[in-house]
């Protein structure tokens, strides 16, 4: 499993992302202090697949805006909704900003145009599935948002 943390308090990762093997694709997995952290965080996961999130620089802003009947649906309609726009505008993000009310997520990215020399992708991300789909709290109050991608 590839994991980084990005906050640490007391010593401990308090939120992180996080690859677990999945057959021929890839489990990804955001932990937070709260669920939207873990959606964010899920979403650097998903570009970690394809390239060392430390390479892209925030250079350009875009927001997106999801919504779904439920917390699961939902991180996935935002992954996906990441991935189209990678595709579509040959970006890369790695910070991100999320907030969610009600199953209606607002989100903000930034990040880059792909640039195939300096980032070296290592594989495409199809797209986010309902295998492995999970959106819950542990008992210490940390939230997890996770699934496998299609690569």
């Amino acid at each position: 499993m590839r994991e980084k943390p990005t906050n640490m308090d007391d010593g401990e990762p308090s939120t992180r992302w996080e690859h677990f093997s999945h057959d021929a694709d890839m489990g990804i997995r955001g932990i937070g202090h709260t669920k939207a952290e873990a959606y964010e965080q899920a979403a650097v996961a998903l570009m970690a697949v394809a390239v060392d999130p430390d390479l892209i620089r925030p250079h350009l802003k875009r927001s997106f805006s999801c919504e779904a009947p439920d917390d699961e649906l939902l991180l996935v309609d935002w992954l996906n909704t990441l991935v189209f726009n990678m595709d579509q505008e040959k970006m890369l993000y790695h910070g991100f900003h999320v907030g969610i009310d009600n199953h209606h997520l607002e989100g903000t990215a930034w990040g880059e145009p792909i640039n195939r020399q300096r980032h070296e992708p290592a594989v495409e991300v199809k797209g986010a599935t309902y295998t492995e789909l999970s959106v819950h709290q542990l008992p210490n109050g940390s939230w997890v948002a996770q699934c496998v991608v299609d690569v």
